[in-house]
C-alpha cells in the first residue's frame, strides 16, 4: 500500500482527545487538528435565509475539528478507522462527521517513527 492521508472531519470536538489517545494506541505517531466549520453552520451563523437550519443542525456554536494523519501501512490504516469509529460511533447519523483518505503519492518532512 502506498502512504494515506486519512482526514476526519469530528463535529462533537469532545471527542478529539480520545482520538488522539486511540491513535498512539494503534501506532499513529503523528497528525494535525485543526478548527474547521461547515458550510451549514456558516450559513447559519451568518443570518442568511438558512438560518432557520441552526436548529436542524444542532444548534450549539462549537465548531468541529479536521484530524490531517499520513497513514503508511493498510494495518495502521485499518487500526485508526475503527478507533475513531470507536469514539465517535461511526458517521451514520446526519452532520456527524466524515472520514476518507487520499493516496499519497509524495511526502517530505516527516518524522521518523517515534518507537
Amino acid at each position: 500500500m502506498s502512504q494515506q492521508l486519512l482526514i476526519c472531519v469530528i463535529n462533537d470536538p469532545a471527542r478529539l482527545e480520545d482520538i488522539l489517545e486511540a491513535f498512539i494506541d494503534v501506532g499513529v505517531t503523528g497528525a494535525t487538528v485543526i478548527n474547521s466549520h461547515g458550510m451549514g453552520h456558516l450559513l447559519t451563523r451568518e443570518g442568511t435565509l438558512f438560518a432557520g437550519f441552526r436548529t436542524v443542525l444542532g444548534g450549539a456554536d462549537t465548531g468541529n475539528r479536521t484530524i490531517f494523519s499520513i497513514i503508511e501501512s493498510e494495518e495502521t490504516l485499518q487500526a485508526a478507522v475503527r478507533a475513531i469509529e470507536d469514539v465517535c460511533g461511526g458517521f451514520e447519523a446526519p452532520a456527524s462527521g466524515i472520514l476518507f483518505t487520499v493516496p499519497v503519492s509524495f511526502v517530505r518532512g516527516l518524522s521518523p517513527e517515534i518507537t
